[in-house]
């Protein structure tokens, strides 16, 4: 009897095991797909032609624009496109979307809705995966360069700081006066499960904020 249970046990274990490998490789093979199918859009729209509002985006929202190189002010429908993030020094380029639900975030980083644009004054705020496109950030250093692209411009921003805090703390989503950037994941980045932590990254803009170069 205990011999049965103890091989009952193992194969649950190995199903148990084969199911999150295959999780999190088909979570793996579906963000770089949708990486890959954002690049393409945007180079796309760089050539003058700006793809169709996904269907996420509502009829009833204000006007907005999927050309990477519309004027200020304008936000991007839900899911679209909305800058292309590089960090030079771990040589990653990743294209963030608009939105942080799940759906969002599944297709790469995502601009929390309502914080400041790239480049703008106040407080831009983007939250990625720790298992998939922000998983860079483990690597991350203090003084960094993190480039932000939207509207045929490129903002440049610094990195000051990282810090791990609890779910609770909401801090790095506060309004701020001055042009800063806040990437936020979970933490542990090994962690099996919702992790319990947040990793935060804080950048500041080292080029004139949008509405200081008007």
């Amino acid at each position: 009897m205990r011999a049965k249970f103890f091989t009952f046990c193992i194969w649950v274990l190995i199903a148990s095991g084969a199911f999150l490998f295959t999780s999190g490789f088909l979570d793996y093979w579906e963000s770089r797909s949708a990486q890959h199918e954002i690049a393409e859009e945007w180079q796309d729209s760089a050539a003058g032609s700006a793809p169709a509002p996904t269907p996420e985006s509502s009829p009833a929202a204000p006007p907005v624009s999927t050309d990477r190189h519309a004027p200020e002010g304008f936000r991007a429908p839900v899911g679209n496109a909305v800058a292309k993030l590089s960090i030079p020094r771990l040589d990653i380029a990743l294209y963030v979307v608009e939105g942080t639900g799940n759906r969002q975030l599944k297709r790469g980083p995502g601009h929390l809705t309502g914080s400041a644009l790239p480049g703008e004054d106040g407080n831009c705020v983007i939250a990625g995966h720790r298992d998939t496109h922000f998983s860079v950030l483990k690597n991350i250093r203090d003084g960094d360069e993190i480039v932000l692209e939207r509207g045929g411009r490129k903002f440049r921003y610094r990195v000051d700081g990282m810090e791990v805090v609890t779910p609770d703390n909401t801090a790095s989503l506060q309004p701020t006066r001055d042009a800063v950037l806040n990437l936020i994941t979970c933490y542990p980045f090994q962690y099996i499960g919702a992790a319990p932590k947040r990793f935060i990254v804080h950048a500041e803009l080292e080029d004139a904020p949008l509405s200081a170069a008007r």
